[in-house]
């Protein structure tokens, strides 16, 4: 089987009918009456988080019964599987809480350990992400493209949130904070949709989880783009949660030369 095949038609319907399941209990459940929890490593979790995911869960259950499911707010099914599931059901959660439009849904689907195909859904602003391996990647449907950049001097530099990253990692923040003309900060997993849509062209991350990241490599890679870990390897289920993408692969060089000694190794949750 050839890469561009592992990824099959019926498996990039299906992820579309999980984001619209996502969509339509967000739309269907009264977001001004939020339960909200604190969660052991004191990040936040509502039960629309929980609603989302058990959904989802069951749909993926149902359809595909020995594929492996990792999601944020259940035990890991059969992570080790050679097709695996990964769910955030709303990745930006304290956005979402806040009322603050960059939350969303990612979905992706692994094989071989190997994210291959993801979504990234904002509805709040009525945006979807479709990105699979051996595919361009479109938004609401049209195809997308990142933008070349002349220099790390002249790129965008996005960052989700600097409380995630470890007193060590803040160096890396400063380097690139220093290197780049622009910053934008706190737009999660939008933020990879726009560096896709050619609007950025740098994105910098880190403490992010597997269910953070999965669907990043495809859409950014079918866009054009590269995301990778710290050290310049492509995104796997194992990787670090340190995360660098970029539209260029000359800024991305450059980026990751000042940042790669910056690096930690992998380390693998057990569950969510």
């Amino acid at each position: 089987m050839t890469s561009a095949a592992i990824i099959l038609d019926e498996h990039v319907a299906f992820a579309v009918e999980l984001a619209d399941i996502a969509r339509a209990v967000l739309r269907e459940n009264d977001v001004a009456r939020i339960n909200v929890s604190v969660k052991p490593d004191r990040s936040l979790v509502t039960a629309m988080d929980i609603l989302i995911e058990d959904r989802l869960r069951a749909m993926i259950a149902a359809r595909y019964s020995l594929h492996g499911i990792i999601g944020e707010e259940r035990d890991w099914v059969r992570p080790g599987s050679e097709h695996v599931w990964v769910l955030d059901p709303i990745d930006g959660t304290t956005a979402f809480i806040a009322g603050m439009p960059v939350y969303g849904t990612l979905i992706a689907l692994a094989v071989g350990g190997v994210p291959r195909l993801g979504i990234i859904d904002i509805p709040a602003i009525d945006s979807r992400w479709i990105g699979a391996e051996g595919r361009q990647t479109t938004r609401n449907g049209t195809p997308v493209r990142v933008r070349s950049c002349p220099s790390l001097a002249q790129a965008i530099m996005t960052n989700s949130n600097q409380d995630y990253l470890a007193p060590s990692e803040r160096p890396a923040l400063d380097r690139l904070r220093a290197a780049t003309s622009a910053r934008v900060y706190g737009g999660v997993s939008l933020n990879y949709g726009l560096l896709s849509d050619g609007r950025t062209d740098l994105a910098l991350d880190g403490g992010q989880k597997v269910f953070d990241f999965a669907p990043f490599r495809p859409i950014v890679e079918g866009a054009g783009g590269i995301v990778t870990d710290w050290a310049g390897a492509p995104l796997t289920l194992e990787s670090s949660g340190q995360l660098l993408g970029a539209g260029d692969v000359k800024v991305h060089r450059q980026a990751l030369d000042l940042i790669t000694d910056l690096r930690i190794a992998p380390t693998v949750t057990a569950s969510a």
